[in-house]
């Protein structure tokens, strides 16, 4: 019988230490801090500069072509009888 006895205290052990270690709270981190709002706004404007220099360049070999499909067209009116 006491065999049975240890065991069981033994398991009651064991539950209570589950039961009590669940409970208890994650250990709290410290978040990063967050960055400055100028470098925040440095990075989204380096970002739009990044985007918007290679579109005004299409945008300009969009105009040339433009221009050179009118003296194309000019140049084939001139022509035709």
């Amino acid at each position: 019988m006491k065999r049975r006895g240890g065991w069981l205290a033994v398991m009651v052990g064991v539950v209570m230490v589950g039961i009590i270690g669940c409970g208890q709270e994650a250990p709290k981190t410290s978040a990063p801090p967050a960055p400055s709002k100028s470098v925040t706004d440095s990075t989204g404007q380096a970002i739009v500069d990044s985007i918007k220099t290679p579109l005004d360049k299409s945008r300009a070999v969009e105009g040339t072509l433009e221009k050179a499909a009118g003296k194309t067209a000019d140049t084939v009116k001139d022509a035709t009888p």
